[in-house]
């Protein structure tokens, strides 16, 4: 039974989690209120993911429409629409086109319409664990966003979890955000993606993917609002610390993302969509649904260089 008696914080060197009341904002303090007149929203957690209803995104999107649902992808973070069941892919293109041009993965296949990926799991391919991460944080402009559409979902399971990075980062310690301040972290594809190649098919993308430098925490390129950017697949070290210090200062950063009051878990039906902020959010899509199958179609949106 849940109670309203805190647990006492486990016996620890030093913290690695932020324990007691959390800062959980929406949006920045200082922004004004979005306001929607087009939009019927719901809310699935009072500060990150939002379903939006009343919207076929298979018809052309008007101006003033666009706009909106811009906006409540800044607020949210994350937002979702249900049984768009006719969206085609060149539809799904032109909503992922609201924020800038498609940008292929490396390292996924590609489905029949350039610029989306078809990604499925069936019984055929058992599910592994996945990770917290950003896409893309390994090249030199990180993508922007994601858009993901579900074409076929098991029963049951196959659930996706995105976290706010910028709640994240203002529960640090005002300690921990001195400490981090004005560092940058090396970003790599190779331990993560790289284990699964051979030795010269890693050489052949390494000559047009090298690792790449991003500060630890970032300003978002369009609300200026401070995130932590680090994630457990690709950020392998923080620069002008010795190994053993960026590794110490690396496990406590990338554990935020796990806090479940920084977190919306989305149920996915034939038809949903979702559209997430890359740079504000980590995402870990669930793999427990085996030996049932799982189809989603994905596009990403190209980004700009981090500061």
């Amino acid at each position: 039974m849940d109670s309203a008696v805190p647990a006492p914080a486990p016996a620890l060197d030093k913290p690695l989690m932020h324990y007691g009341k959390r800062t959980l904002d929406r949006i920045a303090p200082d922004a004004p209120q979005p306001d929607y007149r087009l939009l019927d929203l719901s809310p699935l957690t009072p500060h990150i993911g939002a379903e939006i209803d009343g919207v076929d995104l298979s018809r052309p999107i008007g101006d003033d429409l666009a706009e909106e649902i811009r906006q409540a992808l800044l607020e949210w973070k994350v937002i979702f629409f249900r049984d768009q069941h006719d969206l085609a892919p060149r539809s799904q293109l032109a909503l992922s086109a609201l924020w800038g041009r498609p940008e292929a993965n490396p390292f996924f296949p590609r489905g029949d319409t350039v610029g989306v990926s078809r990604l499925a799991k069936d019984a055929m391919v058992v599910g592994t664990e996945n990770i917290w991460h950003s896409d893309h944080s390994f090249m030199a402009a990180p993508a922007l966003g994601s858009v993901l559409r579900a074409v076929e979902v098991p029963s049951a399971g196959g659930d996706t979890v995105w976290a706010d990075m910028a709640a994240a980062y203002d529960n640090l310690t005002d300690a921990m955000k001195a400490r981090i301040a004005g560092l940058t972290a090396v970003h790599d594809w190779v331990p993560s993606w790289g284990a699964l190649m051979t030795e010269s098919q890693v050489a052949a993308h390494r000559e047009n993917l090298p690792a790449v430098e991003h500060p630890v925490v970032v300003r978002h390129p369009r609300t200026g609002r401070e995130l932590l950017y680090v994630n457990e697949p690709f950020t392998t070290r923080i620069v002008g610390l010795s190994d053993a210090e960026s590794r110490e200062l690396l496990d406590e950063l990338v554990l935020q993302a796990r806090i479940p009051e920084y977190q919306v878990r989305f149920r996915w039906q034939p038809g949903s969509v979702a559209v997430w902020d890359n740079i504000a959010t980590q995402h870990y899509a669930i793999s427990d649904y085996f030996p049932q199958r799982r189809v989603m179609e994905r596009i990403a949106i190209a980004g700009v260089p981090l500061s």
